[in-house]
């Protein structure tokens, strides 16, 4: 028998309609839509994506391989476009689920849609369904410390995206969501520790999963009776909590409680960079060579990103010491911060060295609500600077304004495409869902043209 929150979830993902809700999540799932793209564009660019995908490319398809301007298989597209994503770790996530709902989900929807010609109404009702259901299931389980999120709950969020998309009744919806439960990977959370790029592809594995436990359903494969429990309730967690699964369904939307990134790195990172923001706003002088230590207290989370030394540029967005030492000495962490010359910068290794990091029991009990930090900046022959930030930017707390994201877009697309390509894109995301059938059919071409066009 089909458990009641299966039931429910299944229901509630099958019945997700845009034409039916408020014009805000519309408007915020657009958002997401133009900063997951820009996420996907730019990490397509680092060496070992542009090595991939010279191996990808000849596969044919018709699934659009972004950054490339190809056309490949709909799994390979999937794989690729969710590994390219969150290669650079500016990707959206959400504070709730732990973990980065949209890039789990967009690229199997997307390559789904372009393999059966459906249009934007699939494309954006899937999109928000898989976000929806996975942030959820993340945000109801505790995964085991040891685990990295990514490559676990997405998968179940790409399947459901991809069964809205397709328009599948809630029997079936419910039928691939438990397939995909058992399509999850063994995550290590060392792998971002250390600066195992092999990390990377978790959320494109999840992509193509999503997309594979739609072909078993429609093949006649079968799953157990409940997945999530099983999964998510004992092997990678041992507590599955319902009552926030299922909690204001259909009325509290996570993709409203999301987050956007501006600093260049993991999220766990961004309390003491914000803190770092507001003390060099006030200290705009602030001499580097004359700082003797650094202290940051913060949440568990953040305080395991201790590595002074990272050995490449995934490992230095996962260390604490580095960010501090190269915004400090960088005056920003844009993408341009965490490059291989950042991480071999002898002024920027000498100052991450002095940065301590510290866990604060206090501020771990505020997650997850709050991500806070303390950063106290000693310098010689001068007062202390300290700072404090509890809720971090970009947040639905304390939200960056619309073009602060454009802007992101047009910094990151230009790695690839023309300012005017960017903008172009910018504006047909924004016109995606507008006037009749037919203008959003037109708006629909318009913008797979810009995503795919040489």
């Amino acid at each position: 028998m089909i458990p009641k929150k299966l039931k429910d979830i299944s229901a509630f993902s099958s019945g997700i309609d845009l034409a039916t809700l408020s014009p805000q999540i519309l408007n915020h799932l657009k958002l997401i839509v133009i900063d997951s793209v820009g996420a996907v564009i730019a990490g397509s660019q680092e060496p070992e994506m542009l090595a991939l995908g010279g191996k990808k490319i000849n596969q044919p398809g018709l699934a659009t391989l972004v950054g490339f301007d190809r056309s490949v298989s709909t799994e390979t597209a999937a794989f690729m476009n969710g590994t390219s994503g969150t290669f650079l770790e500016m990707d959206e996530g959400n504070r709730f689920s732990k973990g980065h709902p949209s890039i789990h989900v967009l690229p199997a929807v997307l390559a789904l849609c372009q393999e059966r010609g459906l249009g934007v109404e699939s494309f954006l009702n899937g999109l928000l369904a898989g976000y929806e259901v996975g942030s959820r299931v993340g945000a109801s389980t505790k995964l085991r410390s040891c685990m990295h999120p990514h490559g676990t709950w997405g998968t179940v969020g790409a399947a459901a995206g991809c069964a809205r998309a397709l328009g599948l009744d809630a029997s079936a919806t419910c039928e691939v969501i438990n397939i995909s439960t058992s399509l999850t990977i063994a995550t290590s959370k060392k792998t971002m520790l250390e600066g195992g790029l092999v990390r990377n592809t978790y959320a494109g594995l999840s992509n193509k999963h999503g997309l594979l436990a739609l072909d078993l359903m429609e093949c006649g494969f079968s799953s157990e009776v409940d997945g999530l429990d099983s999964v998510f309730g004992s092997v990678v967690s041992e507590t599955f909590d319902e009552s926030i699964f299922l909690k204001g369904l259909g009325t509290e939307w996570h993709v409203l409680q999301n987050y956007f990134k501006l600093h260049s790195c993991c999220r766990y990172n961004h309390a003491t960079l914000d803190a770092i923001d507001l003390i060099t706003k006030e200290s705009q002088s602030l001499d580097v060579n004359q700082i003797e230590r650094i202290e940051v207290s913060t949440y568990n989370l953040a305080a395991e990103l201790k590595d002074a030394k990272p050995r490449n540029t995934l490992a230095a967005k996962f260390s604490i010491p580095f960010a501090v030492a190269t915004r400090l000495v960088n005056g920003h962490s844009r993408l341009e911060s965490f490059t291989r010359d950042s991480i071999n910068n002898p002024k920027i290794l000498a100052l991450a060295a002095k940065v301590a990091v510290v866990e604060d029991l206090s501020m771990s009990a505020r997650l997850p609500n709050e991500r806070p930090a303390t950063v106290k900046i000693h310098i010689k022959n001068r007062p202390t600077l300290e700072a404090s930030v509890s809720t971090n930017r970009g947040d639905d707390a304390s939200p960056y304004v619309e073009r602060e994201i454009y802007d992101k877009f047009l910094g990151l697309a230009q790695r690839v495409w023309s300012e005017k390509r960017a903008q172009s894109f910018i504006d047909a995301s924004l016109e995606l869902f507008d006037g009749t059938k037919t203008q959003q059919a037109k708006n629909w071409d318009l913008w797979l043209n810009l995503l795919s066009s040489t």
